[in-house]
């Protein structure tokens, strides 16, 4: 069993989703405004996300490496995904930073 001070963080699964992308924009998802919160619970990650549209066609890709990059934190065991659609996505969820990056590649935020 794990002890209270190896058990995973909220901190840790956010850094993790630092490292997830979005196919088509070169920005992590939580850049992009796509995670809408986060709680771990012993070694179970909760994750609340959205994708940029409802028809987005890479949303089995990202729900993938979502999974794959919490399964990576150490002690996590379990990921559990809720996909959420209200408050629906909008350009305004973008970070600073996203909006940083998108500039260097010519995208306007």
């Amino acid at each position: 069993m794990l002890s209270a001070a190896t058990l995973p963080t909220d901190a840790e699964v956010w850094q993790a989703l630092h490292a997830v992308t979005d196919p088509e924009y070169p920005l992590s998802i939580v850049d992009l405004g796509m995670v809408y919160g986060v709680r771990v619970d012993g070694t179970v990650a909760s994750v609340e996300i959205t994708f940029t549209s409802i028809g987005c066609p890479a949303i089995d890709m990202i729900v993938s490496d979502i999974r794959e990059a919490i399964l990576a934190v150490p002690g996590v065991r379990e990921v559990r995904l809720e996909i959420v659609w209200s408050p629906p996505w909008t350009k305004h969820r973008i970070t600073d930073r996203g909006r940083r990056i998108l500039a260097v590649y010519g995208v306007v935020a």
